[in-house]
């Protein structure tokens, strides 16, 4: 993508009216509020429609952060209700903060090696026992049970953090930016998030919040400062510490 590797190198992304059948498209929209109604309706309707996509299985929305108004924990109650609202009659299952329904996107958050489940694997919820007080998710082509108490392993992925989503790519990607998320607004976050998508990649926000983080390389600042300390004086308290090891 054209644009991922502008912003990798430093330069803002082609925004000047991109063609309908661009790769790539800049969502302007000021207000939180705004930003997130209009990435739900995104995911819901027009890109489904428009690039014949299942707005379940096809399109991800990437956040750069878990908290805040436009964050993971947000966006995923706003994108359950459209997407895969309750339905009477149906079992559902609340615990750790979600509600987990069948038919609900999830991410496994920690690897679990007796389940043969890992970090960042995405699946959906095919069953929910209240008797048995089991959960059934669709892994590919595996099912795995989970007891209602290990719930605490997953939850919902209509939204995940770009960090979570390292290693996994999608055939369409919605990323919100705002200038909230001004402590995570770095270059090589958005790019990571930007070449998630193998298709599309939409990204719906302030062009003030994508240019603060087309200018933040600050990791690689703070590894450089971290270097210059331990040249000078840094290194003397580092050789303070090898030989207070040494006495011990």
């Amino acid at each position: 993508i054209t644009n991922a590797h502008r912003i990798r190198r430093g330069q803002m992304a082609d925004m000047r009216g991109a063609d309908p059948s661009s790769d790539f498209h800049f969502v302007e929209r000021d207000d939180p509020e705004k930003i997130a109604a209009t990435l739900v309706k995104l995911v819901q309707e027009r890109i489904p429609e428009r690039f014949h996509l299942d707005p379940i299985r096809d399109v991800q929305v990437l956040c750069p952060m878990n908290r805040g108004s436009l964050g993971v924990r947000e966006l995923n109650t706003a994108l359950q209700k459209v997407l895969n609202p309750a339905q009477p009659g149906q079992p559902a299952v609340e615990r750790f903060g979600w509600r987990f329904q069948i038919g609900d996107k999830i991410i496994q958050t920690e690897n679990d090696y007796d389940k043969d489940v890992f970090n960042g694997d995405i699946g959906t919820i095919e069953r929910i026992d209240p008797v048995e007080h089991e959960v059934t998710i669709r892994f590919d082509d595996r099912l795995v049970k989970y007891d209602f108490g290990e719930l605490d392993e997953v939850a919902l992925a209509y939204a995940v953090t770009i960090h979570k989503s390292q290693g996994s790519e999608f055939p369409a990607v919605v990323i919100p930016l705002a200038t909230q998320h001004y402590m995570l607004l770095q270059r090589n976050l958005i790019y990571t998030g930007m070449t998630r998508g193998k298709k599309l990649v939409v990204v719906i926000g302030q062009k003030k919040a994508l240019g603060i983080a087309v200018r933040n390389d600050r990791p690689q600042r703070r590894y450089s400062g971290l270097l210059a300390s331990l040249r000078g004086d840094g290194q003397t308290a580092v050789n303070k510490l090898v030989g207070l090891h040494a006495q011990t």
